[in-house]
C-alpha cells in the first residue's frame, strides 16, 4: 500500500481578503507560517518518506517548514499540482468580480481552468508520484481547488464539496489499483 498525505498550503494575505490566487505566486502570511509549523509538528509523530510540493511559493514555503521538521528534503517541485489557473479572476474579490462582470460572472468565459482539466492533471501527477514510490508514505503540499479536483478523479464518489482548510491533511491510500480516502480535510493540529 502507498499512502499519500495531501496538504493544502498555509494562509496568505489573499486568502484573508477573499482574492482568487490561482497561479499568482503569493507568499505565506505570518499566520500561514504558524499553520505550517503546526502541521509539521503533527506530522513529526508519524513516519513519512518523501515530500513533494507545488512549484508556487505558498505551497513551497509550507513544504519547506514540514521538510525541515521531519528531516527529509523536498523531493521535487511539480507544476502538475500547481493551483488551477484562475484566468482573469486572479487577484479579484467577489465584490470586484460582480462590479466588473455582473452577478452572472460564474457563467462567463474568463480564462479559468476547467474542473475536468484540473482533475486529469492533478490525478495524473499524484498517480505518477505513487508509481515512483510504491509502498512508501509520501506528503504532497498543494492547493485547495487542484487537490479537490484531483481527489474527484482518484476516488470517484468521494464528497469533495467541503472546501479544504489551510494546512488541512487529507490521506489517501493506493492498494493495487484502487484509491481510498482515510481522512479528509483534517485540521486537528490547529486546535492545540
Amino acid at each position: 500500500m502507498t499512502v499519500i498525505g495531501l496538504i493544502r498550503h498555509g494562509s496568505t494575505a489573499w486568502n484573508k481578503e477573499g482574492r482568487i490566487q490561482g497561479h499568482t505566486d503569493n507568499p505565506l502570511d505570518e499566520e500561514g507560517l504558524l499553520q505550517a509549523a503546526a502541521i509539521a509538528e503533527r506530522l513529526s509523530g508519524e513516519e513519512w518518506d518523501y515530500i513533494y510540493s507545488s512549484d508556487l511559493l505558498r505551497a513551497r514555503q509550507t513544504a519547506e517548514v514540514i521538510a525541515a521538521k521531519l528531516g527529509i528534503p523536498v523531493a521535487g517541485l511539480l507544476q502538475g499540482i500547481r493551483e488551477m489557473d484562475g484566468g482573469q479572476l486572479e487577484g479579484t474579490t467577489e465584490q470586484e468580480r460582480v462590479a466588473r462582470w455582473g452577478k452572472d460572472w460564474r457563467s462567463m468565459e474568463l480564462g479559468l481552468e476547467s474542473s475536468e482539466s484540473g482533475k486529469l492533471r492533478g490525478a495524473r501527477t499524484i498517480e505518477e508520484i505513487a508509481l515512483r514510490h510504491p509502498g512508501k508514505r509520501v506528503l504532497i503540499v498543494s492547493h485547495g481547488a487542484i487537490l479537490r479536483s484531483s481527489l474527484s478523479g482518484l476516488v470517484p464518489g468521494l464528497d469533495v464539496s467541503q472546501l479544504l482548510k489551510n494546512t488541512s491533511i487529507t490521506r489517501i491510500v493506493k492498494d493495487k489499483d484502487t484509491w481510498t480516502c482515510e481522512l479528509y480535510n483534517c485540521v486537528q493540529h490547529m486546535d492545540s
